[in-house]
């Protein structure tokens, strides 16, 4: 089963994709903050990150640049998810070493169609 880790610190936006996500057969991890998705990623070693960009403790800029990072971490790709829509925005996800960027709120067939192509990339 693929194994998914969702990075977000809002527990509606949460508890919704995730449950969404498991409905279309993807096993789901949770983290609630940057720190926590950086230590998740290196220990269960998820097929694909979606990492909310405007975390606590540790923002999703700099979690993602600390996964691309390091050699056990770096290969997993990462789809930001944020509300800033803006152009400017997208360049900084892919800057700071993000696979692709969706945003909120989440259209579900988009975001799953990126997860699939980026998976499918692996």
């Amino acid at each position: 089963m693929t194994k998914i880790l969702l990075v977000e610190d809002n527990e509606l936006n949460r508890d919704m994709l995730s449950r969404r996500l498991i409905r279309h057969g993807y096993d789901v991890l949770v983290a609630c903050d940057g720190a926590s998705g950086v230590e998740l990623t290196g220990t269960e070693q998820p097929d694909l990150v979606l990492m909310d960009m405007s975390l606590p403790v540790l923002d999703g800029w700099e979690a993602t640049q600390r996964l691309k990072a390091n050699p056990e971490t770096r290969s997993i790709p990462v789809i930001a998810l944020t509300a800033h829509a803006m152009t400017a925005d997208r360049e900084r996800a892919l800057a700071a070493g993000c696979d692709d960027y969706d945003t909120k709120p989440i259209e579900l067939s988009r975001l799953l169609e990126k997860m699939e192509r980026l998976l499918h990339r692996r």
